[in-house]
């Protein structure tokens, strides 16, 4: 049986626990030896848990501070559309993007000449101006020259390199120009040596660095008659390097810089021969016994593979210049980077303005050539690794219109831009000299429809499609203007959201229609998304 105290103690163990606190507190040295005999186990857990409570609340801590009150960045708003307008100007065709003030929103880069209140209009500079991509607003603009013949903007430096993207203007009468890219201001200004009676072939070329001071030089042509020319220049201080130099070509071909493995070489004329003619020394190039054997040895000229007058030569983009695309007047083909061998059979056409490179399939480079004009002419989608046509669109236009576009999509695709006929397949725009183009939109995932986003009646000096934010933002940029660059009239810079045009497009279709409805096209072209170039 229970004694008295364990009876009580287990009827009342509330009062038995009182009990025994107040009889520890009545033996401290009975105490003392408990919290001595505590097992250390149990000391350890308690300052673990204490450790983990001390470090969720300094993790809790910072998650606060960073997010309420350490303030964002402020994002600049992208305006959706923006207008500049200068009346009394020409505006020259030329467009350019890049980030100039640092907000990761493209901005824009253009050349126009207006009176600036001066009577005599031809004695006038031309103006660079750098406007934001974000709302218009003018970040840098100054004269450059009376008249601007060649100018080539963000010429690449080498790494580790502190001196600054450039823009590089070749003027008239005879001034040779760097401008800062993104203040404005002029890094190096020298006259030209040019005749005065030579014309500026464009484009500018870079070239390797041949003065040995790390900087990529500069290639000018010129062409006086019947002869070709070319000179080269310092990239860093624009100071002219040797002196002038024939390349035995005439002004009929294209002209492009291609790098091969150990030479360089430039319209089938190598540039250590150029370099060696304007200078006398052999410079820092090797030879290629290759290159050198396919090189006509009195001319010293390759032969060329174009059926016809060579309109474009252009890199493959992709694989580092690998490759060559040789657009003729009568054929084009992908020559083989190294050995210049065709890669697929020449295909013949009738094309006159540049093609644009782009993806019909998914991660498939494909190209999109132009053949034939006005009321002929034709969209062609060619395969870049086999030369198959995968599709053909025939989209009539008007003389002189504007260079077509592309734009990487998320599908891995490219979403393409190009400019026809307001009414296709009608010739009464051209019968009345109401000329109106009308800018038409592609996706290759709906290969029989195109979607009209725009027309405008005004002349078109330059047009780009351009993805203003990283992965985000398409948008168009037109340059207008007058016709007459000797005529001044109103001159206009205009910038619109791509994905704003389309509730309010025109469905066109090419073929018999699908089983979509119009709107329902419309809302498969609003779901694009787009994608920055790697």
């Amino acid at each position: 049986m229970l004694d008295h105290k364990d009876l009580e103690a287990e009827i009342h163990p509330l009062k038995n626990e009182e009990r025994k606190s107040q009889e520890n507190l009545g033996n401290p040295s009975k105490n003392e030896d408990n919290v001595k005999s505590a097992p250390p186990q149990s000391r350890l857990s308690r300052c673990r848990a204490a450790a983990f409570f001390l470090s969720l609340f300094l993790c809790l801590f910072v998650v606060f501070v960073v997010s309420f009150v350490i303030p964002c960045p402020d994002r600049p708003a992208s305006q959706r559309m923006w207008r500049i307008d200068y009346s009394a100007a020409v505006i020259y065709d030329f467009l350019a993007v890049d980030d100039i003030n640092g907000d990761r929103i493209q901005d824009v880069l253009f050349l126009y000449k207006n009176t600036n209140s001066s009577n005599n209009f031809s004695r006038s500079c031309v103006d660079e101006a750098a406007v934001s991509g974000a709302n218009g607003s003018t970040l840098w603009e100054r004269p450059v020259a009376q008249d601007v013949a060649l100018v080539e903007c963000a010429v690449p430096q080498p790494r580790g390199s502190e001196a600054p993207s450039a823009c590089i203007l070749v003027g008239r009468p005879s001034s040779f120009i760097a401008v800062n890219l993104f203040t404005g201001e002029t890094l190096w200004n020298h006259s030209s040596s040019f005749s005065g009676n030579a014309s500026i072939l464009s484009p500018l070329l870079q070239v390797p660095d041949v003065d040995g001071d790390g900087a990529p030089d500069l290639l000018v042509l010129t062409q006086e008659r019947e002869e070709v020319s070319g000179h080269l220049y310092s990239g860093s201080t624009g100071h002219q390097i040797g002196l002038r130099g024939s390349l035995g070509v005439d002004g009929e071909s294209g002209f492009l810089l291609h790098v091969t493995r150990t030479a360089s070489s430039l319209c089938g004329c190598s540039v250590k021969g150029l370099y060696e003619k304007v200078t006398g020394s052999g410079g820092p190039f090797k030879s290629d016994p290759h290159w050198e054997s396919m090189l006509n040895a009195t001319t010293r000229r390759m032969l060329s593979h174009s059926s016809g007058a060579v309109r474009y030569l252009m890199h493959v983009p992709g694989n580092a210049g690998a490759d060559v695309l040789l657009v003729g007047s009568e054929a084009f083909v992908l020559l083989d980077g190294q050995e210049l061998t065709p890669r697929w059979t020449p295909k013949a056409a009738h094309v006159l303005r540049k093609p644009i490179f782009g993806r019909y399939k998914p991660d498939t480079l494909a190209v999109a050539v132009e053949n034939g004009t006005g009321t002929d002419r034709q969209i062609l989608f060619l395969d870049l690794g086999t030369g198959a046509v995968l599709c053909s669109l025939a989209l009539p236009s008007l003389p002189g219109g504007p260079l077509s576009a592309s734009l990487p999509t998320a599908d891995h695709r490219s979403a393409f831009f190009f400019w026809g006929l307001h009414e296709l397949g009608s010739t009464s725009e051209t019968e009345t000299g109401e000329a109106r183009h009308s800018l038409y939109m592609f996706h290759p995932t709906l290969p029989r429809v195109l979607l009209e986003l725009a027309n405008v009646s005004t002349h078109i000096v330059a047009f780009d499609a351009v993805l203003f934010e990283p992965s985000r933002h398409a948008a168009y940029i037109l340059l207008t203007g007058p016709a007459d660059s000797e005529a001044p009239g109103l001159v206009s810079v205009i910038k619109h959201k791509v994905r704003d045009l389309v509730p309010s497009s025109r469905v066109v279709r090419l073929g018999e229609g699908g089983p979509d409805s119009d709107q329902a096209i419309r809302d498969r072209f609003s779901r694009l998304r787009y994608q920055s170039e790697a």
